[in-house]
C-alpha cells in the first residue's frame, strides 16, 4: 500500500523502454557534437595538425595540409541533419595569409571521394572565400538551403589557397539542426 510504511509494494513488471525519435531541430546547433568521429577522416592532412584540431577553438593548432595545397576533409554525422551554414577560421589568427583556402567544393552524402575522383563529381556547391570570410568574427556562408536538408555526410574539397605551399585552416563550425529520424541502434533484439 504504501511503500516505506510496511504496505504492500507494487511488484508489477515495468514494460521495456521504446527508443523515441529524436526531435526535430527547431535551433541552430554546432553540428560539431553530431559528428560519428571514427568515420570522419581527411586526405592529404599534417599528421601533427589535423582535421580534429579544426573544433578545438585555437586557430594556432588548426589543420595543415601535408604535400601540397589541397585538402579532402569528410564528416560524417551520427544522424541525418540539415546544414544552414558553415564558418571556416584563419590558420593562427590570419598570421600567414597565403595559407587560407580559396576554392572550397562540398559534397553530401558521398564517401570515399579521393583526389583521383573529386573532379569528375558535381559538387553541391561551390565556395570562394576571400580573407574578410575567415575572419574569426565574420559571419557564416548560407548554404544552398534545398540541397542540405537530409545531410548524412559531407566532404569538403579545398582545391587552391591564397598562393601558399600548404594550406591552413583554424577552425570550422557547422550550423544547423537536426532531422527527426529513429536510431536503429536504439531498439534492443527482442528473444
Amino acid at each position: 500500500m504504501f511503500p516505506g510504511l510496511g504496505g504492500a509494494v507494487n511488484t508489477l513488471p515495468t514494460p521495456p523502454e521504446q527508443p523515441v525519435p529524436s526531435e526535430d531541430g527547431t535551433k541552430l546547433i554546432d553540428l560539431s557534437d553530431k559528428l560519428d568521429k571514427p568515420l570522419c577522416y581527411a586526405r592529404n592532412e599534417k599528421v601533427a595538425n589535423s582535421w580534429t584540431n579544426l573544433f578545438i577553438g585555437d586557430s594556432r593548432l588548426g589543420m595543415l595540409s601535408d604535400t601540397d595545397e589541397q585538402l579532402i576533409i569528410h564528416f560524417t554525422f551520427q544522424e541525418f541533419v540539415k546544414v544552414k551554414s558553415i564558418k571556416f577560421t584563419e590558420w593562427n589568427h590570419g598570421s600567414k595569409p597565403e595559407m587560407n583556402p580559396v576554392t572550397v567544393r562540398l559534397f553530401v552524402n558521398r564517401n570515399n571521394l579521393g583526389f583521383e575522383d573529386v573532379e569528375d563529381v558535381e559538387p553541391e556547391q561551390t565556395i570562394t572565400l576571400t580573407s574578410t570570410d575567415l575572419i574569426e568574427n565574420s559571419i557564416p556562408i548560407d548554404l544552398y538551403f534545398v540541397k542540405f536538408q537530409r545531410v548524412k555526410s559531407l566532404t569538403f574539397f579545398i582545391e587552391d589557397n591564397a598562393g601558399g605551399d600548404v594550406t591552413g585552416l583554424g577552425g570550422l563550425s557547422i550550423m544547423g539542426r537536426t532531422v527527426a529520424t529513429t536510431n536503429m541502434n536504439d531498439f534492443k533484439k527482442q528473444g
